[in-house]
């Protein structure tokens, strides 16, 4: 952020910019390169930053044998949702607004010197901090695992398993494999422990024997895996914010007669919606739930996953609903060659889409990061926490793919369905098809869900009321 601050001070990395035509002029190579470095290190630390965040964050909460230790975990993952969409939205209406009329030089500066603070603070409190000690490569322990497998596939599972038929870490407490994915359990099988371990215990072909560890946390990565596939479409939906623009853009976005909403600000009704349903239903709904059960209520990450999944179908057959009447308005008032006038109706028919596509973020997004965290073993957080934008990046692609097969298959039969004049184009039926998509979607969680079974913490719960 500070050599991009300095594009607007310095005069060698100066960079003079025209904003009627949004082109700038890179007089010499240094320049250039100066403005590229800046974006390679937000790049990289961004990276960082997206990838250990959060999992950083829930280890300074995270004392799993704490009662309320689920609480506190949804309560942390719910109100770190509400910081990072708020200051999305701060970066994109009030930092955009000081850039436009105050120029880059304080537009850049304001990060610069957030950044600053930051990384001031956080040095400042790092000797307060939880640290776990970093492990070996999780990535590398998953190609063993299967390399392992393979190699002992013609070997047969002992059908009454003994802790030390298998390696193990020492002073581990998980001394045998479990059940599920067995063909996995033949990669930490010891077939002779004169050959296959060395005088410390450590196995002398990593690539040949494996850990209970090691196979465990492979086995927990491929069970979340379906339920992740599931929450991809919900990433498709949030990708679509453009389209309601283009809607809002077309409509009468007035509150006051001297007052107009611009058409890029209607999301600030998503963010309202996660911000004020996460308060109500940390601060109000679930303590009160609690005092008339006697005892800790909240729902478990399964269910909130499909709440959200079930809302992201509604923003969607909102959206569609919106649409239809907006283009029959349109037709009807003469605009069908015209997509930028404006018609006879309300943007606040938007309204429902984003609350309902603010509902399902905030159920399911926030629902999908702590499932992540919780279901995965403690040495694999940062995979858990990058699970969620690694969906969000596969549903961009997704999303982009349902577009252009939308296009590229109805333009042949006359006006594309995503045509550039809404007015003409039928984004009602584009939508709908998003809404079957969903519904189909959410079918197809309920099976993963089914198959999934019980969470780590919901298994807890159970045998602690038959003890009981």
């Amino acid at each position: 952020m500070v050599l991009l601050w300095l594009t607007t001070l310095n005069s060698q990395a100066k960079i003079s910019c025209s904003q009627s035509s949004s082109s700038c002029n890179f007089s010499t190579a240094f320049k250039l390169l100066h403005l590229y470095s800046s974006f390679g290190l937000m790049a990289i630390g961004a990276g960082g930053l997206r990838s250990s965040s959060l999992a950083f964050g829930a280890d300074q909460l995270d004392k799993r044998d704490n009662i309320r230790n689920a609480a506190m975990l949804e309560s942390f993952f719910s109100w770190y949702y509400v910081s990072k969409t708020a200051s999305a939205l701060i970066a994109v209406t009030f930092i955009v607004y000081v850039q436009d009329k105050m120029g880059w030089m304080v537009g850049f500066g304001i990060p610069a010197l957030l950044m600053s603070l930051s990384v001031l603070s956080f040095f400042l409190a790092s000797p307060f901090y939880v640290k776990l000690k970093s492990d070996s490569s999780l990535l590398t322990g998953f190609t063993q695992v299967l390399v392992a497998s393979y190699k002992n596939r013609r070997m047969r599972l002992p059908s009454q398993a003994t802790p030390e038929m298998y390696h193990h870490i020492n002073g581990s407490m998980l001394l045998l494999p479990s059940e599920k994915l067995r063909f996995l359990n033949k990669a930490c099988i010891i077939k002779n422990p004169l050959q296959d371990l060395s005088p410390d215990g450590r196995a002398t072909d990593p690539w040949s024997l494996c850990t209970v560890n090691q196979v465990e946390e492979l086995k927990a990565l491929i069970r979340v895996i379906p339920l992740w596939s599931a929450g991809i479409m919900m990433s498709v939906t949030i990708s679509q914010n453009s389209f309601p623009v283009l809607q809002a853009a077309s409509m009468d976005r007035h509150i006051t007669p001297y007052f107009e909403i611009p058409a890029g600000s209607f999301s600030v009704f998503l963010v309202i919606t996660i911000t004020l349903w996460i308060t109500l239903y940390d601060r109000i709904v679930l303590p009160l739930a609690s005092k008339i059960r006697g005892k800790p209520c909240r729902l478990n990450e399964k269910k909130r996953m499909g709440i959200g999944l079930f809302f992201s179908c509604m923003s969607m057959a909102a959206m569609a609903v919106a649409e239809s009447v907006r283009r029959e308005l349109a037709i009807e008032e003469g605009f069908s060659d015209d997509p930028k006038a404006v018609v006879s109706m309300s943007a606040m028919w938007l309204l429902p889409h984003y609350i309902f596509s603010g509902l399902g973020e905030a159920f399911n997004a926030i629902a999908q990061n702590e499932f992540y965290y919780s279901q995965l073993p403690k040495s694999m957080s940062s995979i858990a926490t990058t699970l969620f934008g690694l969906g969000m990046s596969v549903a961009s692609l997704v999303a982009s793919f349902i577009l252009s097969t939308v296009d590229n298959v109805t333009k042949k039969g006359g006006e594309s369905w995503v045509s550039s004049n809404i007015n003409k184009a039928h984004y009602d039926y584009y939508f709908w098809l998003l809404t079957g998509l969903c519904s189909a979607n959410l079918m197809y969680f309920l099976f993963c869900s089914k198959a999934y079974g019980p969470c780590e913490g919901e298994r807890s719960r159970v045998l602690d009321e038959e003890d009981g």
